[in-house]
């Protein structure tokens, strides 16, 4: 560790020349305009070659000399001021992109501070219990089993195919600071929940090849693989801009197939099935970590829907009659994919539920999510048949999830499933 008292030593060190002496009195005595002067004289003598300097030294301050700043202020057209909250907007914003603050959407930086408090790993989940439970041959049930390949199948390609589309996409066409913030800490977690589920497949023995391939290899995987793609094909091409209606549209919808379907409704069916393990006292590492993961991915849900939300505010020409339609039926789709998911995982009855049962789930789901941005229920009078999950991740009031959840998480906690 640095000890700065070292540097105010006198003992052994090298007195300071006269010269520097006098320069740094006339420097005190300087106005701040003048100080500017001389510091700038000062870096650009810094920058002579010197009779020292190795041929490679004088080449890189050479092409230092020739390099034209005028290419890069022209990139940054628009930064050269100080950015006003008015200046900012989600898609399309002439304003710094560098400039954090002032900040126009409080709930994006705190939403990047309840993510950042909330911070895990997965090696900090005992797994011991859960491969005992596997290797054991009575252990488990076939259709259990069945439910943990199945879903560490899809999710661990699921979350990478959030944290592309997030990377490549996502993140250089918002042109909100605060939010672009966030958008880094979400793509973070998307890759601890990537390793999670690295870490489970791992931990169990399972093999790899067969989990990692799934969603080539099983229809109901790979439906909900190729539905999420069609929608980032397009924007994940570095040419691809907004600033159209046309384009705009087309990024919107992606938002929407990203935070309002894959995260938002695609997971539901297997958080559910892990989770009731959990509360069986089976597979209670894997279930831990899926916890960890359902909190998370609340929080990027929520995030979606309030960007979403705030582009319809800023563009209401681009929230059309067309859209809405598009959109509703984009959140339908999803529901029936997931739906045929849950049927295919669960051909009889487990842990206490049956695909009759998520399908009502789903469609609780698919109402909330419309709702969410603006659209009527297309599922009326659904219920929640699983009671017990709202404990967990209360669908009612997700934009309170931290306030509203029943068991207390920090860093490196231990969940009580009590």
């Amino acid at each position: 560790m640095l000890s700065w008292d070292e540097f105010d030593k006198e003992d052994g060190a090298e007195a300071a020349s006269p010269a520097k002496n006098n320069a740094a009195q006339a420097g005190a005595d300087m106005s701040l305009e003048k100080l500017n002067q001389v510091g700038g004289n000062a870096a650009l003598e810094a920058r002579a070659v010197d009779a020292s300097d190795s041929a490679a030294v004088a080449r890189a301050k050479q092409a230092l000399n020739d390099l034209d700043i005028q290419e890069g202020l022209d990139e940054l057209e628009g930064s050269s001021a100080r950015v006003e909250v008015g200046d900012k907007q989600m898609i399309n914003a002439r304003a710094d992109l560098n400039q954090l603050v002032p900040f126009k959407y409080d709930w994006a930086w705190q939403k990047y501070l309840d993510g950042c408090a909330n911070h895990w790993m997965p090696q900090e989940v005992n797994m011991t219990a859960d491969i005992a439970l596997w290797k054991s041959a009575d252990g488990l049930t076939e259709d259990e089993r069945r439910i943990v390949k199945r879903n560490l199948g899809f999710f661990s390609t699921a979350d990478s195919l959030v944290a592309n589309n997030l990377v490549l996409a996502v993140y250089r066409l918002i042109t909100n600071p605060e939010c672009r913030q966030y958008i880094l800490r979400q793509a973070f977690e998307e890759a601890i929940h990537t390793h999670a589920y690295q870490y489970c497949i791992e931990s169990l023995g399972m093999d790899e090849g067969e989990i990692f391939n799934m969603y080539h290899e099983i229809p109901s995987v790979a439906k909900k693989a190729s539905w999420g793609l069609k929608y980032t094909r397009s924007i994940s091409d570095p040419k691809f801009e907004t600033g159209t209606p046309e384009t705009d549209r087309q990024f919107l919808k992606n938002l929407i197939a990203y935070y309002c379907v894959l995260e938002g409704i695609f997971f539901y069916c297997g958080f559910t099935q892990i989770l009731s393990m959990g509360r069986r006292n089976k597979m209670t590492g894997t279930a831990e970590q899926f916890q960890y993961i359902l909190r998370d991915e609340s929080m990027h849900l929520n995030f979606g829907i309030d960007m979403i939300n705030q582009i319809k505010i800023e563009n209401p020409h681009l929230w059309d009659a067309t859209m809405k339609d598009e959109a509703t039926q984009m959140i339908l789709q999803g529901a029936q994919l997931e739906i045929e998911y849950a049927r295919d995982t669960m051909p009889r009855g487990v842990l206490g539920m049956n695909a009759a049962m998520m399908e009502d789930y789903l469609k609780f789901i698919a109402n909330r999510r419309l709702t969410q941005i603006g659209l009527k229920e297309e599922y009326p009078g659904t219920t929640n048949p699983f009671p017990w999950m709202s404990e967990i991740m209360d669908l009612k009031k997700e934009k309170n999830f931290f306030e509203t959840r029943v068991i207390e998480y920090q860093t490196g906690g231990a969940l009580s499933w009590d």
